[in-house]
């Protein structure tokens, strides 16, 4: 086998792109090559948010400025299912970029690294010796599978998907907005608890707005997907500001949650992004998950190429691991509204306590016993 890649990432998203960027970070000289079945630009289904931890992991990847030219959002709203409210600045601004620009950027800085990216769908993945080889003439020392929440790649290593119950399903779309509306927005409801419907304001006048909810919480209503979705975000419109148009490029998607994660790989292939059910379970972030999942896999092809499964499995439970357990107790409590009342009610309150459900929610944050304390004290007494 003389045409050897070193590393084959299959999907250009974020997690991708990720991994081929930091590979080709780490040594300039190896080869690699990005695999993707749609061409870029392509639309993807996505609440569009890029949180400062991601502008974080992408300044890491050498990409301090990609969001330059898009403005910030500097403010966060939030209301519980029983009605408490927040509205503050965040600690570090976040942004909202189209994924159909995101993601393009990132495929374009990987080609200008030298990745080779191509068209194509993979079919099928055999083991030979210490190398992989993709649809019999597409040979690699590692694969990072980055294709998504629907991963054929985790399919075809036997690795199971997330089961429903781990699943959340959102719609997404676009509807015009103020110009100068700099606001997040976030409205959890009790109906069909935990769901909650969201206004991402993009900063063209336009924002991404949706609504989200889990997989078998949507099944049990024995209605169609598209009449549950589209009308209970039609229902929560007035709720998430001024929205002055009908909302447009409706998009249902799959959010496979970190709380049913499975392994993240087998032998020479490593899961990262969504292919690895990572997706916060508390707000339904991924980009930053993709991201530091991405380029932790690529550190693990090019680090440890023998045996590059044991060494991202260290990269992860190191930069993820007490973030994960946390997110994983927060939604099991997170079951009860009333916990989220409090944690808002809390947060209201008290700057510190914002700022950590937001570096929980957006990042890899964790939560001080102390703080955790004054949410459970407020959650008794709500109770009492």
């Amino acid at each position: 086998m003389d045409d050897v890649w070193d590393l084959v990432v299959v999907g250009a998203g974020p997690a991708g792109s990720a991994a081929a960027l930091r590979a080709r970070q780490l040594d300039p000289g190896c080869r690699v090559l990005l695999l993707d079945r749609a061409a870029f630009p392509r639309d993807k289904a996505c609440g569009d948010g890029i949180a400062a931890h991601a502008r974080q992991e992408l300044a890491l990847l050498g990409l301090p400025g990609l969001l330059d030219d898009h403005r910030p959002t500097p403010r966060l709203s939030v209301t519980s299912p029983g009605g408490a409210h927040v509205s503050a600045v965040v600690a570090r601004p976040n942004h909202v970029v189209p994924r159909r620009v995101f993601d393009a950027r990132l495929v374009e800085a990987a080609r200008a690294r030298g990745v080779e990216v191509r068209r194509h769908r993979v079919r099928t993945l055999t083991a030979l010796g210490g190398h992989i080889v993709i649809d019999g003439h597409l040979v690699a020392r590692v694969v990072v599978a980055a294709d998504g929440a629907n991963s054929s790649v985790r399919r075809l290593i036997g690795v199971p998907p997330s089961p429903d119950r781990h699943t959340a399903i959102a719609v997404r779309g676009y509807a015009d907005v103020p110009p100068d509306d700099d606001e997040q927005v976030i409205v959890m409801r009790s109906e069909a608890w935990p769901a909650y419907a969201w206004s991402f304001p993009v900063g063209d006048g336009t924002a991404n707005v949706g609504y989200g909810l889990l997989l078998p919480t949507l099944r049990q209503t024995g209605l169609p997907g598209r009449e549950i979705l589209h009308g209970r975000l039609a229902r929560l419109l007035p709720l998430l500001g001024e929205i002055s148009s009908p909302v447009r490029d409706l998009r249902a998607h799959h959010l496979p949650l970190s709380s049913g994660r499975p392994v993240p790989g087998a032998g020479r292939v490593l899961l990262a992004g969504d292919a690895a059910s990572l997706v916060n379970p508390l707000t339904g972030e991924g980009i930053y998950y993709a991201l530091l999942s991405g380029r932790l896999a690529a550190e693990a092809a090019i680090g440890s190429p023998d045996h590059p499964l044991r060494a991202y499995r260290r990269g992860l439970r190191g930069a993820l691991g007490r973030h994960l357990r946390t997110t994983d107790m927060l939604a099991l409590a997170a079951r009860s509204p009333g916990f989220i009342d409090a944690a808002i009610t809390v947060a209201a309150r008290r700057t510190e306590v914002f700022d950590l459900l937001v570096d929980v929610g957006l990042g890899a944050g964790t939560v001080p016993p102390r703080l955790a304390a004054a949410v459970a004290l407020r959650w008794l007494r709500d109770l009492t």
